[in-house]
């Protein structure tokens, strides 16, 4: 294993929690459930979908979901592509603005 994928693994070790693999998952499926069932009022609520919002809010569903099931990509580039930190991040800032 190079040194770059070392420090990836060590770098995700504390996310790698059955607690925030089901984080993930739920706040996963609660965005897509809301896209889903009402696209119009789901994007009102989050401020509208725009060229930065909606790449990165289909990218961090895709993202948890990868995390979530337990998925963990073989080379390091992909483990930091699909980086929990990441998706995590930004579902819970687009729960935060849709709750409040």
């Amino acid at each position: 294993m190079s040194n770059l994928a070392e420090q990836v693994a060590k770098l995700h070790a504390p996310m790698d929690k059955a607690l925030f693999r089901a984080l993930s998952l739920i706040l996963g499926f609660y965005h897509v459930a809301m896209v889903m069932w009402d696209p119009e009022q789901y994007s009102a609520s989050i401020g509208g979908f725009n060229a930065l919002i909606s790449p990165l809010m289909i990218w961090a569903i895709c993202s948890s979901m990868i995390f979530g099931l337990g998925f963990k990509p073989k080379n390091w580039y992909w483990r930091l592509l699909f980086s929990p930190y990441f998706s995590l991040t930004i579902l819970i800032y687009l729960t935060l603005i849709r709750v409040l």
